[in-house]
């Protein structure tokens, strides 16, 4: 793996470290910014989270609260993907998706590939936004090359009568233990973010089927029987509530809510049809969990986005579509934001990345930014890249350049005291010849 960065000869790599956890952190920088940098020359139902060795938080959770940091905390939509040599290599030996995203150990090792390689502020758990179907009574499946299979679609007032509150502990067990595993293997340097799918996007593909261009199946329910509609919205609302619990519960320390269909809706059918819902998810979790961040990410939204925060989130993921600065600005300052630099940036040069990512932290503001894509990582987007997507805001940090020039000051200090001891040791050598000739002579 090159990962290369904008500074050369010598260039940083990060190893981010843990701040430790304090209730007057809010006064002082962040110190989960002060990453440990290795120098190279080219020359729901409670249970107790999972404890973790040295009580620490991550530099995600001190930006969303509005702590001052050194910079944006750093993750990607679909980092632990296809993009990546050693998932494809996961993918040939268990070929099903739904294999991959329900075993433990599987889910564990790929949510971990991404952060083993790039050390991101934010290891997001494998999964499904569909995962918890089938413990809803809605078989599903996800066909290579086709997408999302819904088996039974509902359309009826008898079809939603036949879905089941979710209870995830029964039926999705291998989230919770995935979740507790990764906490352990993080160890705070970074947030453990789990997600789930929200009620109206959820509705769309089991009302459709799968997948749908026009969404015209959903779109006839919600205009000509909206009341079979809202039973079934209302359902995934108080299911996937519990769900954000139950993660929250084994360990994630945030989570982020797709509603990758809403978009779809005008603004006055998205009031009606996803927006109560969304508010009562977060209403429900901010009762038992006020502490959870919560990131409500919904593509091509700028046409509603003003209408996002009124779901009570803690923060808002803009797509790459929204210009970083009008955003905030039409967000306004009690919400945090996420992006949103074009997917599509990861395939120019680096020289471009580092633009792109660059004038969007500059646009979203020093406060309550987290630096992500505006949609997840493109198959065939290169690993290096990647890489350089995740070193641009650590170097570009004042403390970045700080470590930066204090190890080179470092080195350059380590050569000079080498040649003065050999200096040193070369005069005392001369010394000690003198010596032996004077003596030589006397004794002559």
């Amino acid at each position: 793996m090159s990962c290369s960065s904008i500074l050369s000869p010598c260039s940083l790599a990060s190893s981010t470290s843990i701040l430790p956890k304090s209730s007057s952190s809010s006064s002082s920088v962040s110190s989960r910014s002060k990453s440990k940098f290795n120098f190279r020359c080219a020359v729901g139902e409670s249970v107790a989270a999972p404890k973790v060795s040295g009580i620490a938080e991550p530099l995600l959770l001190s930006t969303v609260r509005g702590e001052k940091v050194e910079r944006p905390p750093v993750w990607l939509m679909r980092q632990a993907g296809r993009y990546m040599k050693s998932y494809q290599i996961i993918c040939e030996k268990y070929p099903s998706f739904r294999e991959r995203s329900e075993n433990v150990d599987l889910v564990v090792e790929i949510s971990l590939q991404p952060w083993k390689v790039f050390k991101p502020d934010g290891v997001i758990l494998f999964s499904d936004i569909l995962t918890p179907l089938p413990g809803m009574n809605i078989p599903f499946d996800i066909v290579k090359g086709k997408g999302p299979i819904i088996y039974n679609p509902l359309r009826t007032t008898a079809d939603v009568d036949q879905v089941r509150e979710f209870v995830p502990g029964a039926s999705v067990p291998y989230v919770g233990q995935a979740l507790r595993i990764l906490r352990q293997e993080v160890h705070n340097e970074a947030a453990v973010l789990g997600f789930v799918g929200a009620p109206f996007t959820l509705a769309s593909y089991v009302v459709e089927g799968g997948s749908s261009k026009n969404f015209s199946k959903i779109k006839t329910l919600a205009f000509s029987e909206p009341k079979v509609l809202h039973a079934l919205l209302q359902k995934f609302a108080v299911s996937m509530a519990k769900y954000i619990q139950y993660q929250a519960d084994n360990g994630a320390q945030a989570v982020q809510i797709f509603d990758s269909w809403a978009t779809e809706l005008s603004p006055v059918d998205f009031e009606e049809f996803s927006l109560p819902y969304l508010k009562q998810i977060v209403d429900t979790v901010k009762r038992t969990h006020p502490d959870l961040p919560l990131i409500l990410y919904a593509s091509g939204s700028g046409g509603l986005l003003e209408r996002l925060p009124l779901t009570g989130v803690d923060v808002v993921s803009l797509d790459w579509t929204v210009d970083m600065a009008d955003g905030r600005k039409r967000l306004g300052s009690n919400v945090a934001v996420q992006g949103n630099v074009d997917p599509g940036a990861l395939f120019g040069s680096k020289e471009f990345i580092t633009k792109r990512i660059l004038d969007t932290v500059k646009k979203a503001g020093s406060s309550k930014h987290i630096l992500n894509l505006g949609h997840g990582i493109k198959v065939g987007t290169p690993e290096e890249n990647v890489a350089h997507f995740f070193e641009i805001p650590i170097i570009r940090s004042s403390l970045g350049f700080f470590f930066f020039f204090s190890r080179l000051l470092h080195f350059q200090l380590q050569v000079l005291s080498n040649l003065l001891g050999i200096l040193s040791l070369k005069t005392k050598h001369q010394g000690m010849l003198k010596d032996v000739f004077e003596r030589r002579e006397t004794l002559l």
